[in-house]
């Protein structure tokens, strides 16, 4: 028999319950207008139907929710199209594009509490008939996923240049294939209610179309720029990075004291640098002091000589940059290899020298160490300084090292050929958006963050050294000046008509090598996954711009503050009208989850012993914008609450008639609980617990439109535990056990049905499975 019962959030249970929890017509005493539904025997043998189809257990005969039932329960969802927006129920759409997670990934906490956020959004408005789309997809994640396809290559034997770039991307290609659904798999078994027919992928052909587009726009209007700047450099990838992809730590090392002998003075005129990276003296342009240290104020004017480089001469300078309290008061400056100090030569007009290759060993400006590996090479200088008397001490010293997040080296800042976004013209209109109130951010403390980083935004490098990703579309000219004689075109075709335009028609192209920074592609996803450039796209008509962005609050500005500038951009309006922050998932002392410290919770295994909803329902606790400290304490007791949910089903279960008597029901569904007249005539108990339940009813929809979403889940519990579970049931067995048949028998029934049914509603968005179970069966 096919399973033909509705869901609980399905838009035809929503109607036939015409849900009291979403009522917008109100009474001065807030209780809501609700008309209780008359009996329908066909939702009990559609129920029966599912049962015996395998797809829900009943607490008539299961002691507790079966875990194992969750799988079946969403694949039924999903079979029955719950997941996909009903256009024709009218109305503003509900819209969430989901970040998009790394189809490298495996689901940690971070990742679940999205997932639960998100569908308990959804989930509400879905059941408040509103067309809603929760809209997935996964990242192509540049340089994670190059990773992971090269050590796989590498454990067979394979270099990726000795494939070539068109047989790597092939690889990359088939392990995506093999292996990149498993974090959408994962994130389905947390009951993710998103509509998987528009899953999109950041490489798919749609969002690769809307990428070129975007970067030609930007192009055309002088917003892209190429040019040799500093930026973080991975050594082992070969590629710059974003700084979202730098880690800093606090490490253990050695700051070097070294002497620079003032040129022309007695072996008495020296001046003492303390640096913790001595290698990178080769690449010494001047030496800065403070102008108001007396201490080397005769020195400014001078020149330096930079140790073993053969008696290279530099400049003493004064700026009030220095701190004249901090080390010896001297600062070399290697603008080549510090961001700090590459600022600062440019705002003096110093000369940018380099003494590193890209892979991380010193080149020939280094002289006798050039070829040697970065670290090896400050290992043996310091030796030689010994030995010429150059080296003053060394002491041990405490550094804030920037490491890849993907691979763990040592980021080597870098000047290097890039393109760039020039971000300031698009930051101004970002930041009028949450000025106009376009654009709130829950909680709105994080503004002020938003506003920071906007206020001093830098341009954006988005290219990047990989194989692996969009392709950045310029073409060069072979034979002339890359940085003068290129292209920018949608298709290899374009830019050779360009080029043929231009130098005839014997000219050769070729393409830049380089790909888009990922952030890219994801700065357009509120509207590319919706059909962006094609602005007569039904999904982008109909579902553009959209309602809320929910994320990390660690990525407001990496990701969130870039889609608000590019959507306003490219489409002339905020992409979204909502973001809500979400704090990070810390352990129960409060610690940051690590593998070193041994203290992660992993969701999948977490799921297997305490159910999704035991999950979800924990992680809904926190509270916007702060960090969550999860312990198995708190799992095990929402585990226990989902049994006495489970338990407070059974008993209303056995203390309901027989679904064939029809009568019984009649009796029951003739009792209303829509005015105050009518709640006055219940008993005392039964009037108490609706009111009650009416007062929740109105809470719960304020915090929902304020999104509390723990205010709604601690209400619900309270008033679920402590009222009904606790008081009436209890209250209600005197009529139900010793007034069998009578009026008070079938009150007490009505009001066990009335307030559990609505219990249900009003969790279903935060313990979804649970809910689906009990609602086919009571």
């Amino acid at each position: 028999m096919a399973l033909s019962s509705p869901s609980i959030f399905s838009t035809r249970s929503v109607y036939r319950l015409n849900p009291l929890l979403f009522s917008q017509h109100r009474i001065k005493t807030s209780i809501s207008l609700w008309k209780f539904n008359k009996f329908n025997p066909n939702r009990y043998i559609s129920a029966a139907a599912s049962s015996e189809n395998g797809v829900f257990t009943s607490p008539e005969t299961e002691k507790a929710f079966d875990f194992s039932s969750e799988e079946r329960i969403y694949n039924w969802w999903d079979s029955q199209g719950y997941f996909k927006p009903k256009i024709d129920q009218g109305g503003d759409p509900f819209v969430i594009s989901m970040p998009p997670p790394n189809v490298t990934g495996s689901l940690h906490m971070g990742h679940a509490m999205f997932v639960t956020l998100e569908d308990i959004m959804v989930r509400y408005n879905r059941m408040k008939g509103r067309p809603t789309l929760w809209l997935p997809g996964t990242d192509h994640a540049g340089i994670a996923t190059q990773l992971v396809v090269e050590r796989m290559l590498a454990s067979e034997g394979i270099k990726r240049v000795e494939l070539g770039r068109d047989e790597f991307t092939k690889r990359v290609w088939e392990w995506k294939a093999k292996y990149g659904g498993t974090i959408t798999e994962q994130i389905k078994r947390l009951g993710a209610s998103c509509d998987w027919s528009r899953e999109h992928f950041t490489l798919d052909e749609q969002l690769s179309r809307a990428v070129v587009e975007a970067f030609n726009r930007l192009h055309e209007k002088g917003l892209i720029y190429q040019g040799s700047y500093m930026v973080n450099w991975s050594p082992s990838l070969q590629t710059a990075v974003s700084d979202l992809e730098v880690e800093y730590s606090e490490e253990p090392g050695m700051l070097y004291y070294i002497k620079y002998r003032v040129a022309g003075g007695s072996r008495d005129d020296f001046m003492t640098i303390a640096t913790t990276r001595p290698e990178t003296l080769f690449g010494d342009v001047a030496i800065a002091v403070n102008p108001e240290d007396q201490r080397y104020s005769k020195y400014i004017g001078r020149q330096a000589i930079v140790p073993m480089t053969y008696g290279r001469h530099v400049p003493i300078i004064a700026d009030r940059y220095v701190d004249k309290e901090f080390g010896t008061g001297v600062l070399k400056i290697s603008p080549g290899h510090d961001h700090n100090d590459y600022l600062l030569a440019r705002k003096l007009g110093l000369p940018i020298l380099n003494v590193m290759n890209k892979d991380g060993t010193l080149n020939e400006v280094a002289g006798l160490y050039s070829g040697m590996d970065r670290f090896e090479a400050r290992k043996k200088l310091w030796l030689e300084l010994e030995e010429t008397g150059l080296a003053v001490k060394k002491e041990p010293h405490t550094s804030r090292i920037p490491r890849s997040q993907r691979g763990g080296e040592v980021i080597e800042p870098l000047v290097s050929k890039q393109w760039f976004v020039t971000m300031e013209p698009l930051a101004e209109k970002a930041l009028h958006a949450v000025q106009k109130g376009q654009l709130t951010i829950i909680p709105d403390r994080f503004e002020k963050i938003y506003n920071h980083w906007l206020s001093n935004i830098k341009d954006w490098c988005i290219s990047r050294q990989l194989w692996w990703g969009h392709r950045i579309p310029v073409w060069y000219i072979v034979g002339k000046d890359c940085e003068e004689d290129y292209i920018v075109a949608r298709s290899s075709e374009e830019a050779l008509g360009k080029a043929r335009e231009k130098y005839g028609y014997d000219v050769e192209i070729y393409q830049d090598p380089d790909v888009l920074d990922t952030w890219f592609s994801s700065a357009l996803w509120p509207f590319s996954t919706l059909g962006w450039p094609d602005l007569s796209a039904d999904d982008y008509k109909r579902f553009y711009p959209t309602t809320v962005l929910e994320t990390g609050h660690d990525i407001l500005f990496f990701w969130v503050a870039r889609m608000v500038m590019m959507g306003i951009e490219f489409t002339g309006t905020v992409p979204f009208s909502h973001v809500y922050m979400h704090g990070l998932i810390k352990d129960s002392q409060g610690r940051k989850m690590s593998k070193t410290l041994g203290n992660v919770i992993d969701p999948v295994d977490t799921i297997k012993e305490y159910g999704s909803d035991a999950l979800r329902f924990t992680l809904s606790l926190g509270t916007a914008g702060q960090d969550l400290n999860l312990s198995m304490e708190r799992l095990s007791s929402n585990k226990a609450f989902t049994n006495k949910l489970w338990n407070a089903g059974k008993f209303v279960l056995q203390n309901l008639p027989s679904p064939s008597d029809v009568s019984a029901w009649e009796t029951i569904s003739a009792h209303k609980f829509v005015s105050e007249e009518s709640l006055l005539k219940l008993p005392l108990p039964e009037c108490w617990v609706v009111s009650k339940l009416h007062q929740l009813i109105d809470v719960v929809s304020s915090s929902y439109d304020k999104f509390f979403f723990n205010d709604v889940a601690r209400e619900t519990y309270d008033f679920f535990w402590g009222d009904f579970a606790d008081w009436y049931i209890e209250a209600s067995k005197a009529r139900l056990y010793q007034s069998e048949g009578n009026s008070d028998a079938s009150v007490a029934q009505a009001v066990l049905l009335y307030v559990f049914e609505n219990i249900l509603k009003m969790l279903h968005p935060f313990m979804p499975f649970v809910t689906e179970a009990l609602w086919q069966v009571t």
